[in-house]
């Protein structure tokens, strides 16, 4: 989302902002309400920041607050945060891991509003982060199939250890290879891409009367052709954000699977390197998530 941020006028970015909305720290001061927390205390951050007092915000839900705003701040040394927006990381898992608690929270979010029953065959669209996050969940979740397609077998590995049990790149017969590896059509595509046209691919391999979740941050015009999906009867479903259960929920995953979810993470880079590495990320690389260390090569 920060390399589209950049480059996209319809997230209302304003040069001078501080871009970075995963990230972990330590608390370094509270303020004079602050209770739960205290100097000292490993956190990651929620960057979905509402008003808290609202029927939204106090349901755990702050992405539908009227006044929400997406806070970023972790390219920089320190930011400042409410107490509400934090999650206590347990000792043993580390900083680079609790960064990861935002995608991860945003891939669980899209895995519950599929609805997904047990044993359910499962299809992803893109490798990128959210689409290997969907892939953990789903098989932590109960999936019977979990398949991964792509552009491209960058991913392929770092895939198969997020819990896809197939994957997909190069092929012309991508229905067939699919429909052939799980034993029929799956029962729920996501579209983890954010590209014109993948929503009509995942209408495509979808079975009848199965489920699209739609993942997938695209701001341009889009189109698919009505008649397919409403001659399977496809339900399309929207995913976005994710509630604070939801967040707490990542972050217990991290303290319970410390490999695989790190698996996401391909490199870290000091401060000083990142606008080299953050230019790298807009094009297609074998690189999967970058952390950023504001501390480091300063």
């Amino acid at each position: 989302s920060d390399l589209h941020m950049t480059e996209d006028p319809a997230f209302g970015v304003e040069s001078g902002t501080v871009l970075g909305h995963e990230y972990a720290g330590e608390v370094v001061e509270k303020g004079s309400s602050v209770r739960g927390l205290k100097s000292g205390d490993r956190i990651t951050v929620s960057p979905l920041r509402g008003c808290g007092e609202c029927p939204s915000c106090l349901a755990g839900q702050p992405a539908w607050c009227s006044s929400m705003r997406l806070q970023s701040g972790g390219y920089a040394e320190y930011s400042a945060v409410t107490e509400r927006q934090c999650g206590k990381l347990p000792s043993y898992v580390t900083l680079e891991d609790g960064a990861l608690a935002e995608p991860l929270a945003v891939a669980l979010h899209g895995v519950i509003q599929a609805g997904m029953a047990p044993g359910a065959r499962v299809l992803i669209l893109g490798a990128g982060p959210i689409g290997l996050g969907t892939a953990f969940w789903a098989r932590r979740m109960g999936a019977g199939h979990v398949a991964v397609s792509d552009l491209e077998t960058w991913q392929e590995s770092r895939a198969y250890e997020m819990g896809a049990m197939s994957f997909f790149a190069k092929t012309d017969s991508l229905i067939d290879d699919v429909n052939r590896a799980m034993g029929g059509p799956p029962d729920i595509v996501f579209e983890c891409v954010g590209r014109p046209g993948v929503i009509a691919q995942a209408i495509d391999h979808v079975r009848i009367r199965g489920t699209v979740v739609v993942l997938g941050l695209c701001t341009l015009p889009d189109t698919f052709v009505p008649f397919t999906a409403v001659s399977k009867e496809v339900r399309i479903q929207m995913s976005a954000f994710f509630a604070f259960r939801e967040f707490c929920t990542a972050i217990d995953a991290l303290e319970a699977d410390q490999v695989r979810p790190h698996a996401l993470i391909t490199d870290t880079v000091p401060m000083n390197d990142m606008p080299t590495a953050f230019e790298e990320l807009k094009r297609r690389t074998t690189q999967c998530k970058v952390l950023v260390n504001p501390v480091a090569g300063n």
